[in-house]
């Protein structure tokens, strides 16, 4: 399999790992939350990306709390055609 081509996962060490390894952190989107104690629409903070403007930052453990009530899981790209990082992603069901 190339390395550009997209995976699906939802275990939680490979997940975090990936984010991680390219300065992300676990977010949601600024003004979806259902309520104080439930995360909105999940997504990831990339240097460079949406920024705190959009996306709200958040706890590994909310985020993936909201991710397992969902039965989510994370469709991701390990590197772009031209070898660098990729930090394509998508949330998508189980």
């Amino acid at each position: 399999m190339d390395m550009n081509e997209a995976k699906t996962t939802f275990d939680h060490d490979t997940i975090r790992k990936w984010v991680e390894e390219r300065d992300g952190v676990p977010a949601t989107v600024a003004g979806t939350e259902s309520g104080a104690d439930e995360a909105g629409i999940l997504r990831f903070d990339f240097p460079g990306g949406a920024g705190e403007d959009e996306l709200t930052h958040i706890s590994w453990d909310e985020w993936f709390e909201k991710f397992e009530n969902e039965s989510l899981a994370l469709l991701y790209q390990d590197e772009k055609s031209g070898g660098e990082p990729s930090t394509f992603f998508k949330i998508v069901g189980r």
